[in-house]
């Protein structure tokens, strides 16, 4: 059991977290979020844990995790592929980061709230 590959993506506001769980078992440990967000499951299936609570879904699908819910992901099968996808939020008022307000150059994550807790 290892922790996915992982690739981040940034543009703009929108930041993605590609996981690539190569075998089964592969597992995201727990975490949370201080907004909600959504995880784009591509291929393979999940098992999403939410505070104690299982669910296995099944790609394609769209899971919807809630801010402040302690979840965990584990790969039901090989080549699991899911993306966490939010917009990123200014780290002074937490609200959605405009595109049009980030100068050329600059790495939008430098100017974000934390991604995770």
């Amino acid at each position: 059991m290892s922790q996915p590959q992982v690739q981040i993506g940034c543009v703009a506001n929108l930041y993605s977290r590609m996981m690539h769980f190569e075998k089964a078992g592969d597992i995201e440990h727990g975490h949370t979020h201080a907004f909600d967000h959504l995880t784009l499951l591509a291929a393979g299936s999940l098992k999403v844990t939410v505070e104690g609570q299982e669910t296995i879904f099944k790609a394609p699908h769209m899971i919807y995790i809630k801010a402040d819910k302690r979840h965990e992901l584990v790969a039901q099968e090989d080549n699991t592929v899911a993306y966490c996808i939010h917009a990123l939020r200014d780290k002074n008022n937490n609200e959605i980061l405009d595109p049009s307000s980030i100068p050329v150059g600059v790495n939008p994550l430098n100017l974000a709230s934390p991604i995770c807790a």
